[in-house]
């Protein structure tokens, strides 16, 4: 590895599974110290004490990003614990659900992490706020039985999309706010990723086949490589670069 966030913190929401796991794992192999926050507080202390038996530094908490008290609360913790909060990765999220579910975890968990996170950040001289957005808040969404239709894919797909569009709206405008104080906001926008969330899809033989057939590269992405592209957002490698939604998605937003 290359250290490139030696000395440097780093938040990460939903680190217990998936993308969140991965990316605590590839942040702390680049010199930073992790939080790891989830509502799932088994999973998150997991990541954490994968992280130390590696030789990185990390803690854990309980944390439900759509109370904005407790991402408040989470903010702080990580700078009592780790002596500070460089970088916030709002990466928390569902699949799909009811709409005041997937809205309250997906879109104000990420509104509230950006709510407070960019004025802690602006008031220590900055620093780098990255959200999980989706190749669903780029673009529409296609299902098996109308392959070139958008439209619903699952009971959830309208708040899902309705949620990472407002993701991508948030990132620019934060990015445009907090620029001048040094705040840089970007995210990223995953194709359908080899994580716990996809499962259900995976599952399927026939669901596999064609949410894999969306993306031209002819695979599924792996979290790993969705935390290779946190983990360069996060560094100095991307100083000039915020108010980016950036695909990562195999080609699916090429076709």
């Amino acid at each position: 590895m290359t250290d490139k966030l030696t000395n440097k913190v780093a938040l990460i929401t939903g680190a217990a599974s998936g993308i969140g796991r991965a990316s605590a794992e590839g942040m702390a192999a680049e010199g930073a110290a992790i939080m790891c926050a989830d509502i799932d507080a088994e999973g998150a202390e997991q990541t954490a004490l994968i992280i130390e038996q590696r030789g990185g530094t990390a803690s854990s908490m309980k944390l439900d990003v759509s109370v904005s008290e407790e991402v408040a609360h989470a903010i702080s913790q990580t700078k009592s614990i780790l002596g500070n909060m460089d970088i916030l990765f709002n990466n928390a999220g569902i699949g799909g659900g009811d709409w005041d579910t997937t809205i309250g975890i997906n879109l104000s968990g990420v509104y509230y992490g950006l709510h407070h996170g960019a004025r802690e950040l602006a008031n220590n001289g900055g620093g780098v706020i990255i959200n999980t957005a989706s190749v669903a808040g780029l673009v529409g969404l296609v299902s098996s039985s109308t392959p070139t239709d958008i439209g619903e894919i699952s009971e959830g797909a309208g708040a899902y999309i309705a949620a990472k569009h407002g993701v991508s709206g948030l990132t620019k405008q934060f990015a445009l706010m907090f620029g001048r104080q040094g705040v840089r906001v970007n995210a990223i926008a995953p194709g359908y990723i080899e994580t716990p969330m996809t499962a259900q899809f995976r599952e399927d033989p026939a669901a596999n086949e064609f949410i894999t057939s969306l993306h031209p590269i002819g695979r599924l992405g792996q979290p790993e490589e969705i935390a290779a592209a946190a983990v360069f957002l996060a560094s100095d490698d991307a100083s000039f670069i915020t108010g980016v939604v950036l695909p990562v998605d195999g080609g699916y937003t090429a076709r």
